[in-house]
Order: structure tokens, then C-alpha cells, then sequence
């Protein structure tokens, strides 16, 4: 246990620890929405690696609702580029098959530009992290790097946290009356608290190596992120699937390939980092710049409680998983977006402590969820593999010979190539996962049911997002408007505030709001969607997907979840919408 005898020096409101989406995602919101903080990280600056990379479109409309996307968007590479993943035998070889994913195909193409304002892009965590941080700081946030999280001890009023000052050495307690552990896979925070943990960590092993090359004419007929190299006879890490995955288009990369995490690591010098680039893209005299390589541990762990107190985790420390479906940075900002205005309406004193609670429930079946899915994509790739025959050759040679008989004017071959087709088909559950980027449905105490069950999926929950207004659900999009502006339905319920959606035979709930808002003393806007009202019904697809009447209402959460509806005008709405708001903040009110 750290040494807490001497008085805090520092006082704050949160204190968050990790500079990463997670940890610099909660600063910023935040500090938007004007709540002191203090991020701290033990390294010198933010991320020196790519990491994580694909930006889904839930995660872009958080960077929406901060005020940020303009800037996110400048530094990524757009979704037209990010779609023709290919699976070839190098770069500059065969390919076995391509798949449009992240909704290039113009068959789901319009899924993606129906659900959401935005569209993924891709922008790797070392152009990202610095964004998140800048803003932050912009906004209020005191951060301080070089500062290394020692360990904690909590009260009734708050927490008080060592620290250590990596430059001079020194030692000091800050005062916080919450704690954010961001602190990675390997939380301490995570571990001082005794976060509960299912699964295992480092069950696989994987090697990157980043590089400079310009490669444009192999790639640049093919837009992608990911180009997958399934190639026999590699030293590193024997039979895969090795990714070549691209930084900046077309000239800056990074390889991942595994490695049996059970022997000792591979030992990987210049000279055997550019034979595996050289290997990998098929070129074999190609200049090459080895800006780096590293190893890391491929892992299925989550937790199952996400908080102690006034500790809470976020981030990689809750959810630890492959990069498969890409989801961890963008799962990261979501559990700050979460948590972030929970924290600032108990400490405005506008919701009951217990609201915080709610952060575990929503939450954690969501880190579940993806730590499974994560997996469960990384696991399909064997199919490859066990239809090109792979698994059981006896050497390069037989592989090789493999892999060429899907070409045969045989039955084998044809057996092989309808196999192909069925292998790559499901790789659109790790490449095209809408559903599960978009579908998250919650069930807490800061939901208010109204008795309706979540409607049956037309098509495979997975795959595929379908809107809905049940309480507990995500904010349809949809675009509104007049006939000079056209905005989301998603930039009508900003961060700092509940919002109450409604029509013209509802407009008895714009004065209710305007009386429930002062009595309970919590930022909330009606607004109404109807013509000659400040905001049309442009497409009138909001008749079609708000579910209810004209006259009802829905109010949405500051993150955009929809905690109660009704679904038409009662005898006393006022009453109704003040006992729904103060039940999702967790507040008793009078009778």
C-alpha cells in the first residue's frame, strides 16, 4: 500500500488514469460538459504505435456530439478507401478473394447511410489519441504526463490517489471525489479494485511490425485497410493468416503475424523484419524502412463488474480481446460516453448516487459481447485454412499445391471453391458486424420500460442494425429539418441535456418539460417535429421510425439512449415525464 500520510496537493472532481480513447475520451467529455478533471499517464506522450485503428460510426457520432469530428475526419483515411479487403497468397500475388467490408458493398451501403450522420473512417490511435488529448486540455482538462499511478484508497467523500512524478522522482496524493482506471489491458486500477474477470489472458501471441514502403501499385486499384496474406512456409510464427494492414495510404504500414506465445518469443533484428515484408507483400527486392516491431498478447478476458465505489474502469482494462470486428477503441469511447455525463449529473447534485450503479449494468454485457465476438472472428479464420487443405499438409510443398488445386477442373477443386465461397461469406460477421457496432440495447435502472418488448429481428442481429424507440435503445437517425438546414435527429439531443422528442398533437409536453426542467433543477429541451414547427419532418421518416404517436414522446439521455417513451398524450404529462426523469436519475420525488 502506497504511503498516504502526507495531505493531498491536488484536488479534483475525476481523476482519470490513461491517456488512450478510453482515458483521454472521458477527459474530453468531461470537460465539455465543464466538470474539472485530471488526466494522468506515466508515459511521456500519447500512443507511438498505430493500435487501433477502424472508427465505426458509433464512435464518430460520440466525436460528433463533442464537437470534434471535423478534426477526426481531416486526419483518416475516408470510407471509400478502407473496403477491398483482400485475401491473397502475398500482396504482389494471387488473390484468393476479395469482400467489401465496413458497408462498401453497395448492397449495405445503405444500411450504414441510413443508420447514422456518419460513416466510418479509419484513423490510427497515434493520430487520434492527440486529438482527444488537445481538446481536453482546450476545455479544462489539467493533464499530466509523466505521472504514474501508485495505487488508491477511497472513502465516503472520495478518493484519494498516490502518485508518482516520473520526471523529479516525487511522490504525492491527489484528491478526487471519483477515479477513472483507463489504464489499459493490464490495469492496475482494475486489480487495486478486484474487478471480477471471466476468461484468459495472452492465449495467442502476435508480432508487428511497422514499415515504410510504397507499394500504391499493388494496392491502390484495391482500397483497404486490411489485406490478408494466408502464405505457407513463413519463419515467423509457421502456417497463417498474415496482415498487412495500412497506416497511411500507400506508404505506411504495419504487418501483424502470430507466434506460438507458449515457446520463447521470436527475436526479430532489421534484417528478419524486412525478409518478413518482403515476404508477406511478394517483392522481394523492394526498399523497405523498419520504423519499428513489437510483441503482444492476443486476449478473451472481460469483466463482469465495472466499478467499486467511487473506482471505475474503462476501456481495455474492461474488456480485453484480438482486434477482430474493431472494436476495442471504439467500445473504449463508448464506455466514457456512458459514464461521463452519469458522473456529472451526481455531481451537480441533478441525479442520486445510485446512477452510477447503472454504468456496471449497461456496460458490462457489452464488453461481453464484443470480447466474444472479437474472438469468435479471430477463431473463423481456421476455416480458411481447413478448406484450403492447410492444416494437415506435410510441407511447403504440399501447401502450396493446396492452395493451387482450388483452380483444378476437378471435383476436388470445385468442392474446394464452393467451400471458399461459404468460408468468406462468413467473414462478414468480423467485416460487416452492423448490428453489433450499432445494436446496443440497455436494461438498467436509468431505463424506464413501458411494458414493450424489443421487437424480433428481421434479418440476422448481427449483421444488421434495425432502429427502434423502445426505451433502452439508441436514438433512431434520421435527418430533419427546414428548407434551408438538414440535421440529424442525433444533433437535436446534444450531450449537456436531456431531450424530449414530440409532435404537434403533443405540444402539451413542451410546457411540462419547461416545468419538470426547473422543479428537478436538470437541463432538458422539447422539441417538436412537425410543419411549420422550427424542424420538418423533411422525409417524414420520422413518422416511420419514432413508434409512436404524433401526440406521444420520447426522452433521450444525454448519450443518446432513449430512457422512457410514451406513446401517446396522458391526462397529466407533466406528471408523467417528472416521474420518468427522476427515475432514470435515481431521484424520489413527491407524490
Amino acid at each position: 500500500m502506497p504511503d498516504f500520510s502526507d495531505d493531498p496537493k491536488v484536488t479534483t472532481d475525476v481523476l482519470i488514469v490513461g491517456s488512450g480513447p478510453a482515458g483521454a475520451g472521458a477527459a474530453l467529455l468531461l470537460s465539455t460538459l465543464g466538470i474539472p478533471n485530471i488526466m494522468i499517464t506515466k508515459y511521456r506522450w500519447t500512443a507511438n504505435t498505430p493500435r487501433a485503428h477502424i472508427t465505426n460510426q458509433r464512435a464518430m457520432e460520440v466525436f460528433r456530439d463533442a464537437g470534434i469530428e471535423e478534426q477526426v475526419q481531416a486526419d483518416a483515411t475516408p470510407h471509400e478507401l478502407m473496403g477491398d479487403t483482400v485475401f491473397c497468397t502475398s500482396i504482389a500475388g494471387e488473390e484468393i478473394g476479395r469482400i467489401l467490408t465496413w458497408g462498401t458493398h453497395p448492397g449495405r451501403f445503405g444500411d450504414y447511410r441510413l443508420a447514422s450522420p456518419c460513416l466510418p473512417v479509419d484513423i490510427p490511435q497515434n493520430y487520434l489519441e492527440p486529438i482527444l488529448v488537445r481538446n481536453a486540455a482546450e476545455r479544462g482538462t489539467q493533464a499530466r504526463f509523466s505521472t504514474e499511478y501508485l495505487g488508491h484508497r477511497q472513502d465516503a467523500g472520495g478518493v484519494d490517489v498516490r502518485v508518482r512524478d516520473r520526471v523529479t522522482g516525487e511522490d504525492y496524493t491527489i484528491r478526487a471525489k471519483y477515479l477513472i482506471g483507463a489504464d489499459g489491458a493490464r490495469s492496475q486500477v482494475a486489480a487495486d479494485i478486484g474487478l471480477p474477470m471471466e476468461g484468459a489472458m495472452d492465449i495467442a501471441g502476435s508480432m508487428n511490425i511497422t514499415f515504410k514502403a510504397d507499394i500504391s501499385a499493388y494496392v491502390g486499384h484495391r482500397p483497404s485497410v486490411l489485406y490478408w496474406v494466408i502464405q505457407p512456409g513463413s519463419n515467423v510464427g509457421g502456417i497463417g493468416a498474415g496482415l498487412v494492414r495500412m497506416v497511411r495510404p500507400w506508404n505506411e504500414w504495419l504487418i501483424v503475424w502470430g507466434y506460438d506465445i507458449s515457446a520463447p518469443p521470436p527475436v526479430v533484428d532489421e534484417a528478419a523484419a524486412v525478409a518478413i515484408v518482403r515476404s508477406l507483400l511478394g517483392i522481394p527486392d523492394i526498399d523497405v524502412e523498419i520504423t519499428g516491431t513489437s510483441l503482444w498478447g492476443n486476449n478473451e478476458m472481460y469483466a463482469t463488474r465495472l466499478q467499486s465505489g467511487r473506482v471505475f474502469c474503462a476501456g481495455d482494462a474492461i474488456h480485453r480481446h484480438p482486434p477482430s470486428n474493431g472494436l476495442g477503441s471504439n467500445t473504449s469511447i463508448q464506455d466514457a460516453y456512458n459514464l461521463a455525463w452519469k458522473l456529472a449529473a451526481v455531481l451537480r447534485g441533478q441525479a442520486a448516487p445510485a446512477l452510477l450503479d447503472t454504468y456496471t449494468t449497461e456496460r458490462a454485457p457489452v464488453a461481453k459481447q464484443i470480447v466474444t465476438r472479437a474472438n469468435r472472428s479471430s477463431r473463423e479464420f481456421v476455416q480458411f485454412f481447413e478448406v484450403l487443405g492447410l492444416l494437415d499438409a506435410a510441407d511447403e510443398a504440399q501447401m502450396a499445391a493446396r492452395i493451387e488445386e482450388r483452380k483444378a477442373n476437378t471435383a476436388a477443386g470445385a468442392a474446394k471453391r464452393e467451400a471458399l465461397v461459404a468460408a468468406m461469406e462468413l467473414k462478414h460477421y468480423e467485416f460487416n458486424a452492423h448490428g453489433v457496432e450499432l445494436g446496443q440495447h440497455y436494461e438498467s435502472a436509468a431505463v424506464v420500460p413501458d411494458g414493450s418488448a424489443r421487437p424480433a429481428p428481421a434479418r440476422d442481429p448481427e449483421l444488421y442494425f434495425e432502429p427502434s424507440t423502445v426505451p433502452g435503445s439508441r436514438l433512431p437517425h434520421v435527418w430533419v429539418g427546414d428548407a434551408r438546414h438538414r440535421v440529424s435527429t442525433l444533433d437535436l439531443a446534444p450531450f449537456d441535456r436531456f431531450t424530449l422528442f414530440t409532435g404537434i398533437a403533443g405540444e402539451a409536453w413542451v410546457a411540462a418539460a419547461e416545468k419538470v426542467a426547473a422543479e428537478l433543477g436538470v437541463p432538458l429541451t422539447a422539441v417538436v417535429i412537425g410543419p411549420g414547427r422550427a424542424v420538418t419532418d423533411l422525409y417524414y421518416d420520422w413518422a416511420r421510425v419514432r413508434e409512436i404517436s404524433e401526440q406521444g414522446a420520447l426522452l433521450v439521455r444525454p448519450d443518446k439512449h432513449i430512457g422512457w417513451r410514451s406513446m401517446d398524450l396522458p391526462a397529466d404529462p407533466y406528471r408523467g415525464l417528472r416521474d420518468a426523469l427522476a427515475a432514470v436519475l435515481g431521484r424520489s420525488v413527491g407524490v
